[in-house]
């Protein structure tokens, strides 16, 4: 699941600190908290990197190339395509984090469900469901929704995966760790082992 690929950063030239990205599209956000969840470590990885566009850091636009962006969650509609492309244009590196960022995870247990079926459970036969109108919310700032849930690498090219609901902090630690020392990408089997 982890393709090995060694990445040089170039040292002793005025670049500063590499750039890193993240985002959430279709999922619950507890890949961020994984990423959070390497408690002091966060503050070593300060040291060696520069959050760019990130919940983390609420930066809302790329300030310039990002050496790795990480994604979490798959794409259930127009605005995760679009905020996934978008990534793969300004970072280097692509990585998938998570389930839902690999094989589309629990949003994508609706796959089997015709899209309109499943809005209209949503938002008309529910059993909690009050809506008089019997209407499917339509407005234009709503995201379309997508006829499935996909797996972001159905949409771009992803460079690494790194599996789990959520990975450890561990494994998100020491992926990085490795990709900004310009090492392969090689973890141990107790990282990314789940049985």
């Amino acid at each position: 699941m982890i393709r090995n690929r060694s990445v040089r950063i170039l040292r002793g030239k005025k670049m500063g600190k590499p750039k890193i990205a993240t985002a959430s599209l279709a999922g619950c956000f507890g890949c961020h908290m994984s990423i959070l969840d390497i408690d002091d470590r966060i503050l070593k990885l300060v040291e060696l990197v520069d959050f760019d566009k990130s919940p983390v850091n609420d930066i809302k636009k790329f300030t310039g190339r990002c050496l790795v962006g990480l994604i979490e969650g798959g794409c259930a509609n127009e605005e995760n395509v679009h905020v996934l492309k978008y990534f793969r244009e300004n970072c280097d590196i692509l990585i998938s984090v998570g389930d839902c960022a690999i094989n589309g995870g629990v949003p994508a247990m609706r796959n089997g469900i015709p899209l309109k079926e499943c809005l209209e459970e949503a938002y008309i036969n529910g059993p909690t469901v009050y809506n008089p109108s019997k209407q499917i919310p339509n407005d234009k700032e709503i995201p379309l929704c997508l006829d499935k849930v996909y797996p972001c690498h159905h949409v771009v090219k992803i460079d690494y995966y790194l599996p789990g609901c959520p990975p450890s902090a561990d494994t998100i630690w020491e992926a990085l760790v490795a990709l900004l020392n310009g090492k392969p990408l090689d973890l141990p089997y107790e990282l990314i082992k789940y049985d």
